[in-house]
């Protein structure tokens, strides 16, 4: 009897769960979609964990020999930065640069500083009033969902999204050589959207929207992948890939320096500015390796090398190297072949051998002198 009322509780156990289930889940049963992952992802957004994995630790000054700031402008106009432009549209989920920027910025998961021109300061006393922001650019907005005055929302339609005017973004490079590592190290600290319009009087004008630090974008980014080849399709870099690995094209248009000039204003030549971006681009990828102390034996195959080019300049070599192949010297070279040839064929002389005679009978022993006698 016991065991009878035992089976009966297991059987209504299990008979309740199915009830339960089809209660919840609405009474049907369906397989999670992509929607419904997009879905859950802009619920939970980004976690302190999530944002503390990408975040990097600024290095210590003492342990940096060598610190310098370059602006670059990357221009999307240009093969290598085309993964920042492309999709124009949202397609299948996937978004370009600039609609993953102003998306965490309106939504109020990241903040915005103000554009200094040089002086950027990321503190609180800079932050961008983002309703401000869309107002002055003329970018239509609504407000969001749960948005208040000390934490607004906004949130920009599709159609409204600026995607054909942002054509330029601003970037903060950080070259710094640590100690510890021996190592010269690369690394973006922040981002600005460009915005190009046409003047009323013809030309362009561009305007720096705001500053956006890499360390708190990088959760964002790291969600999109984009391929960078149209030879192969597959996604296989996200945009977090594309900036820490230097994959993008940006020309220098400034350094930190004391007077906060820009490369046009101190190199007002074009051709004079190209060699000076050149030369800065040269020594801060050859600075770690002119730190680098040879071996004697790199130091002395290194010394024989410029011997050798200097001989070679010397002697009307245009380029060290190379040896000039002119008629003199191929005549010369000729002439010392075959006289290498003629003495190696150059017969030996021979070595007279003095051979004994033997007797003519078989039974003797006695020999006879070849020598001649004087009687």
């Amino acid at each position: 009897m016991r065991n009878f009322q035992k089976i009966v509780m297991l059987l209504a156990t299990v008979l309740a769960i199915p009830v339960v289930a089809q209660v919840e889940n609405g009474g049907t049963i369906r397989k999670r979609t992509e929607r419904d992952k997009k879905k859950t992802e802009q619920t939970v957004g980004v976690t302190d964990r999530m944002q503390a994995f990408y975040e990097k630790k600024a290095p210590h000054d003492a342990d940096l020999a060598y610190m310098r700031e370059i602006y670059r402008e990357i221009d999307l106009k240009k093969p290598e930065n085309a993964p920042l432009y492309y999709p124009e549209d949202l397609i299948d989920g996937r978004e370009n640069l600039l609609r993953v920027i102003l998306g965490a910025v309106v939504s109020g998961s990241i903040p915005a500083y103000e554009y200094l021109d040089g002086r950027e300061i990321f503190s609180d006393k800079y932050k961008v009033n983002v309703g401000e922001m869309l107002d002055r650019y003329g970018i239509y907005y609504t407000q969001g969902k749960g948005s208040t005055s000390k934490n607004p929302k906004y949130v920009i339609e599709e159609a409204d999204m600026p995607t054909d005017q942002v054509l330029n973004y601003y970037i903060i490079e950080k070259w710094e050589f640590d100690r510890r590592s021996n190592r010269m190290k690369t690394r973006v600290e922040a981002i600005c959207p460009v915005l190009t319009r046409s003047g009323d009087f013809g030309g362009d004008t561009k305007y720096p929207m705001f500053w956006v630090k890499y360390d708190a974008l990088r959760p964002y980014l790291a969600r999109q992948y984009v391929f960078v080849s149209d030879d192969n399709n597959m996604p296989q870099y996200s945009l977090d890939d594309y900036f820490n690995l230097g994959m993008y094209d940006g020309e220098i248009y400034k350094t930190r320096n004391l007077r906060n000039l820009s490369m046009a204003q101190m190199f007002p030549d074009e051709d004079d500015r190209k060699q000076a971006q050149d030369s800065i681009d040269k020594r801060l990828r050859s600075y770690g390796k002119n730190l680098w102390v040879p071996t004697r034996e790199e130091f002395l195959a290194q010394k024989e090398k410029e011997m050798k080019d200097s001989q070679a300049i010397a002697s009307g070599d245009s380029i060290p190297g190379k040896t000039v192949v002119s008629e003199t010297s191929s005549t010369v070279k000729n002439t010392s072949a075959r006289s290498r040839k003629r003495t190696s064929t150059a017969k030996k002389p021979r070595t007279s051998k003095v051979k004994s005679s033997s007797s003519s009978v078989p039974n003797s022993s006695a020999t006879k002198s070849v020598r001649r006698r004087r009687k």
